[in-house]
C-alpha cells in the first residue's frame, strides 16, 4: 500500500471550497482555513451569506444549489480557472429531514433532503477529485452527524442520510488511499447552529457543540485524520476517530481506542 503524503497544515497558496459556507459550522470552518493562509471559495444557495463570509476571510462566494451535480462540477471548474488549483474540500452543506419518514410521506421534501445530505456529498466528491489530483493530492472532509452511528426516532430520514455518508466515506476513502487524496468524514452532535434554529428551544438544557467546536475537529482531521475516517465530536471531549467495533476498518486506517457514542 501506497503511504498516503504527510500533512502540511500551512495552507499558504492552498485554495478550499466550503459548501453550506454561508453560516454555521461551514462559516467556522472557512474562518479556519483561510487563518490558515488559504483563499477559501464559499459555496452556498443563500448567496447574501456567502458574499458576506467570503468578504470577511477575503475569498470568493458562490451560489450553488448542491443537489445538481453539474453546478457543483462548476464550481469546481470555476474555482480551478480563478486560483488555477484546489487543495482542501468540505463537503458541510446538509439540512434536517422534517417528517416522520414512516408514513404521509412528502416526496419532494424526501428528495431535497436525500439530495442536500446524500446526494451532494457523492457528487462533491466526484467533482473535486480529479481537480486535486491535478493538484497534487489534498484533502475531502465531509459533514454526517452522530446521527450517522446511533438512531435519532424523531427524524428517521436524516439518519438514514447521515448513515449512507458514512459508508461512503469509508468505502471510498479506502479506495482513494495511495492517489495522494485523503476523505474523511465529521460526525458533530448537537450543534448550536441555523439547522436546529427552530427546534432551538428544545434543547434547553441539553449540551450543545459550538460551531467553532467542529471546526476544531476539522482541524484535527486536516492535521491527522486517516483516509475513510469518521471522526465522532461531542461536547467537553477532544474529536476522536470512531473505531467500529468487529468491523474491519478501511484500508489505510489506523485503530484509534474504542469509545462510546452518545446522542
Amino acid at each position: 500500500m501506497t503511504a498516503e503524503p504527510a500533512v502540511n497544515t500551512d495552507l499558504g497558496g492552498a485554495v478550499a471550497l466550503v459548501t453550506g459556507g454561508a453560516s454555521g459550522i461551514g462559516a467556522a470552518v472557512a474562518r479556519r482555513l483561510a487563518g490558515r493562509g488559504a483563499t477559501v471559495v464559499v459555496v452556498d444557495i443563500d448567496e447574501d451569506g456567502a458574499r458576506a463570509v467570503a468578504s470577511e476571510v477575503g475569498g470568493q462566494a458562490m451560489r450553488v444549489d448542491v443537489t445538481d451535480p453539474e453546478a457543483l462540477a462548476a464550481v469546481v471548474t470555476e474555482t480551478e480557472r480563478l486560483y488555477g488549483r484546489l487543495d482542501v474540500v468540505h463537503l458541510n452543506a446538509g439540512t434536517g429531514g422534517g417528517q416522520p419518514g414512516t408514513e404521509d410521506l412528502d416526496l419532494a421534501r424526501y428528495r431535497r433532503v436525500v439530495g442536500v445530505n446524500m446526494d451532494h456529498v457523492v457528487y462533491g466528491t466526484c467533482a473535486a477529485v480529479p481537480a486535486l489530483r491535478r493538484a497534487g493530492g489534498g484533502t475531502i472532509v465531509a459533514t454526517a452527524s452522530l446521527a450517522g452511528l446511533v438512531e435519532l426516532p424523531f427524524d428517521p430520514i436524516y439518519t438514514m442520510t447521515k448513515h449512507a455518508v458514512i459508508g461512503y466515506v469509508r468505502a471510498a476513502g479506502a479506495a482513494l488511499t495511495g492517489q495522494g487524496i485523503r476523505l474523511c468524514v465529521l460526525c458533530p452532535g448537537f450543534a448550536d447552529t441555523p439547522l436546529i434554529a427552530a427546534r432551538r428551544s428544545a434543547f434547553a438544557g441539553f449540551p450543545l457543540l459550538s460551531a467553532d467546536d467542529v471546526a476544531d475537529a476539522f482541524e484535527a482531521v486536516l492535521a491527522g485524520g486517516e483516509p475513510g475516517q469518521a471522526w465522532i465530536v461531542q461536547p467537553g471531549r477532544p474529536a476522536e476517530p470512531y473505531r467500529f467495533r468487529g468491523v474491519p476498518g478501511p484500508a489505510g486506517a489506523g485503530r484509534p481506542p474504542e469509545i462510546a457514542v452518545t446522542p
